[in-house]
């Protein structure tokens, strides 16, 4: 356990003040340990990942930061076209993509290259390119901090929604999971695609739809349009896609402003509405709206919360302004 780490080192946005205590987890036992220890102490606790989704503030968490490092991924049962794999939530979710798609199972191909762990996937409900973990779950192994044990969620008990789940919003902080468990099935996606992905199946003239094929596909087209967190500061996808209703979606594709079906809702890509406020490649207070993907927010020179929210607001007014859409911040925030 380290004492005073600066959250800005453990978050890819590198923003945010000291945190009072970090430690690693590296297997399960330490989970309920540390929540000892917080009790004890009367420590609030946050539960970090990679940190590519996680803003920290100037003030910093005066509390018990806990850095997910649970590994191991493990098949429960196959049968001819289906398979059940557990993974550590401390897996990359990205190399869980590499040992599903090599193995010829489709369900979270298209979710390659998303910078975060597998322990998040559940909790932000993520998804891309029409595939969420909404779709596959079946349930996670958590440790619930009101009754001191392990136990086992079902999927339909997580209340996946668009970027949410009682993980983020109802039991917020209730939770350590600890693996995650997902039903895949041998095939591979059809055509059409979404459109980023379309175009590059188009251009490149694929045919091949395994999913190792739709893997290196969404690998290649992520690389051209999001920064390397390793190399960049940036918390990927920034704002979330407007949804709206039927009715809305039908008038605004008469407006031509463009919509499409994301796990079963009509959404607005805030990356679309962003570009055509003219905001690309603008920066505010040394946040810079990235010249590649609009939905993108990279950390030029800021040095502070203040900054990002200035930049936030002064995006989220401008697209506002032209279209009457408040955009929502997807990376949630360290507090």
């Amino acid at each position: 356990m380290q004492e005073n780490v600066l959250i800005s080192k453990l978050t890819t946005m590198r923003l945010g003040g000291p945190a009072r205590y970090v430690q690693e987890v590296t297997e399960p036992k330490q989970v309920a340990e540390a929540y000892d220890f917080a009790r004890k102490n009367s420590l609030p606790v946050y539960v970090l990942g990679y940190g590519s989704n996680v803003i920290g503030r100037d003030e910093g968490f005066d509390g018990l930061v806990l850095v997910n490092k649970l590994k191991g991924v493990e098949t429960v049962s196959e049968t001819g076209d289906e398979v059940v794999i557990k993974a550590a939530s401390g897996e990359m979710l990205d190399d869980l993509c590499g040992f599903t798609a090599e193995r010829g199972y489709t369900g979270i191909e298209a979710m390659s290259a998303i910078p975060g762990t597998v322990g998040a996937a559940p909790v932000q409900n993520v998804g891309a390119y029409g595939q969420e973990i909404a779709n596959v779950l079946v349930g996670v192994s958590a440790y619930d901090t009101s009754q001191g044990r392990t136990l086992w969620i079902d999927a339909a008990d997580c209340q996946l929604g668009y970027r949410r789940s009682i993980f983020n919003t109802t039991e917020f902080g209730r939770y350590f999971i600890t693996a995650v468990t997902i039903k895949l099935r041998k095939g591979q996606l059809r055509p059409p695609f979404y459109i980023s992905l379309q175009a590059f199946v188009e251009q490149n003239g694929l045919t091949d739809f395994s999913p190792m094929a739709i893997r290196q596909a969404v690998t290649a087209v992520r690389a051209g349009k999001l920064p390397d967190p390793k190399q960049i500061a940036s918390s990927g996808s920034f704002f979330k896609n407007v949804v709206v209703d039927d009715a809305t979606a039908a008038k605004m594709q008469r407006e031509g402003v463009r919509t499409y079906e994301e796990g079963g809702r009509n959404t607005v890509p805030s990356g679309w509405l962003i570009e055509q406020t003219g905001l690309k490649g603008k920066e505010f207070h040394g946040m810079r709206v990235s010249d590649k993907a609009a939905l993108i927010l990279i950390n030029e020179s800021a040095h502070s919360y203040a900054d990002l929210a200035a930049a936030r607001q002064e995006i989220s007014d401008a697209v506002y302004k032209k279209f009457g859409f408040r955009l929502e911040q997807e990376p949630v925030e360290l507090a």
